[in-house]
């Protein structure tokens, strides 16, 4: 049997889980660092301390790493729609369940979500349309979750299910790009807050309900609302002329 031969087999068994997911966790970080677009195969390996041949006894290319992190990203978020479908509640209930396991999962996996959001366009269309599916999954959930909760009189039916669940995601997704774990807030403590800010505003009484009763809360003069858009134009106009 040649060496070519041996390589085959060994891969066709798939290689050491341990050793495999090692390289997957130092490729995320150098994708983070660097870019993805801008890391090489042999940056990878120089990271984990091995030549740049061996690397391709775990790998055929470097678009299998950044597939096989933003694969672990979703599968192991995908786990918390089962998650909060188990647990005994209301759809409100259920959302909180939800912001508080995705913020969770967000500032425990922050190196990852920063290699998702900066390089999934990296890579080719297939793959790319598989991920997009996934995280289409994810969306759906939280929209079926808010839609439920109207029906059933715990979440305010002038809410957008489609706005506020690409509202909740936005800003949930983006901890990644400040969240510091030595920071004030422990992740349990932020996952809580987020928690709170998200059910309080989608939380209504249905037997008090009045259509556009939101819009009531903190109101502003429509002519002052106006002045300040107006002013903010101007401002961004000069500023543009400026730049």
């Amino acid at each position: 049997m040649t060496d070519t031969d041996t390589t085959a087999t060994r891969k066709a068994a798939g290689p050491p889980r341990r050793r495999h997911r090692e390289i997957l966790e130092t490729a995320a970080h150098v994708f983070h660092r660097k870019g993805y677009e801008s890391t090489s195969i042999q940056d990878i390996a120089d990271a984990v301390g091995i030549l740049k041949g061996s690397l391709y006894y775990y790998i055929d290319s470097k678009e299998d790493l950044l597939y096989a992190i933003l694969q672990d990203v979703h599968e192991d978020a995908l786990r918390n729609i089962a998650r909060t479908r188990a647990i005994e509640g209301d759809p409100l209930q259920k959302v909180r369940c939800f912001v508080t396991l995705h913020i969770t999962f967000n500032v425990e996996n922050l190196v990852k979500m920063g290699v998702f959001f900066q390089d999934f366009r990296s890579l080719g269309e297939e793959r790319r349309r598989v991920i997009v599916e996934e995280r289409d999954e994810y969306d759906q959930f939280l929209r079926t979750l808010i839609q439920e909760g109207q029906t059933q009189g715990v979440i305010c039916p002038d809410v957008d299910p489609k706005f506020a669940a690409l509202a909740i995601l936005g800003m949930t997704n983006w901890i990644y790009h400040w969240y510091q774990p030595t920071g004030e807030r422990t992740p349990s403590e932020l996952a809580h807050a987020y928690a709170d800010f998200v059910v309080s505003g989608l939380a209504c009484d249905s037997a008090t309900h009045r259509p556009g009763h939101r819009g009531e809360v903190a109101a502003l003069d429509h002519a002052a609302l106006d002045a300040a858009l107006a002013a903010a134009e101007v401002e961004n106009a000069v500023a543009a002329e400026q730049g």
